[in-house]
């Protein structure tokens, strides 16, 4: 498959199925079969995955464009101050990550990168390699993204398991991988830490006043509450066995699919509705 992306350059998905194919044949599947396998296979897992994508690209789009990306941005900045402005970077990209996908995160965060970066006078590459390697990792590591999400279903391990596990594992991971590695690689190849970036290079996008977004603690709320319901529903379950209505109860809002329908929900209220945002303007934000 990474020889027929990379060198023949022919579109992902048809090489996932040219390999597909093959694959069966190598398995000795009988040639009259391989063809109902594999519309079995993609139809299972995309049938789950579906609700949690759409409903995730939903919420991070709502997110995003009403500006709470931007305010949780900023006030975790002006918490931890410039001593501690990778730590606020972290924290920020990890809270917009949960909700956003990478190249929606990248978008959000990197103006405010940019401008934080010239007023506290530090390179660009110093706040921006722990923002992508937070946005990396959430997005690898943590549902409802899609790698994790599909790894779970294919390996029929449960997402609040996965989810938890996740975030004890991509602590030490964004450690790594952001402060640290900036350490060294400044250390030993100080010459790509550049101030003065022209900001054009990052293309197009939206600006917003501050007095204009959402308050900090709703938008925090909004983008972590698919997580705070799963989370919830997994460790009631560790805790607790019972089937009782208030258990079913539980575990019916800590469902993947159920707990992104309320969130994006959630979303449209916090983030629209109540900031006076009519609803069709909220569904030109989802498309």
């Amino acid at each position: 498959m990474i020889f027929l992306i990379t060198k023949l350059k022919l579109n992902t998905f048809v090489s996932l199925v040219i390999v597909a194919f093959l694959v069966g044949l190598a398995l000795g599947i009988p040639v009259s079969k391989i063809s109902a396998s594999v519309e079995t296979g993609i139809g299972g897992q995309l049938g789950h995955l579906a609700v949690i994508f759409g409903f995730g690209s939903m919420l991070g789009k709502i997110i995003s464009d009403s500006g709470g990306g931007y305010r949780i941005a900023n006030q975790l900045i002006k918490i931890f101050g410039r001593k501690r402005i990778q730590i606020a970077v972290i924290i920020a990209s990890f809270i917009i990550g949960l909700a956003l996908f990478f190249e929606v995160g990248l978008v959000v965060l990197l103006p405010i990168i940019f401008v934080l970066a010239r007023e506290v006078d530090l390179p660009l590459l110093y706040l921006g390699i722990p923002m992508a390697a937070t946005l990396n990792v959430a997005h690898g590591f943590l549902p409802p993204h899609p790698a994790p999400t599909a790894v779970s279903q294919a390996l029929n391990a449960p997402l609040g398991h996965v989810l938890l596990v996740g975030i004890l594992v991509s602590i030490p991971t964004v450690i790594i991988s952001g402060p640290v590695f900036n350490y060294f690689l400044h250390k030993f190849y100080p010459v790509v830490y550049r101030r003065n970036i022209d900001v054009s290079v990052l293309g197009h996008y939206k600006e917003f006043k501050l007095e204009e977004t959402p308050k900090f603690g709703i938008s925090v709320l909004t983008a972590l509450l698919p997580v705070i319901l799963i989370s919830i529903a997994t460790i009631y379950s560790f805790l607790i066995s019972s089937n009782d209505f208030f258990s079913q109860f539980i575990e019916f809002i800590g469902a993947p699919d159920v707990a992104m329908l309320i969130s994006l929900i959630f979303g449209i209220f916090t983030m629209g509705i109540l900031r006076g945002t009519k609803i069709k303007e909220i569904r030109r934000r989802d498309d």
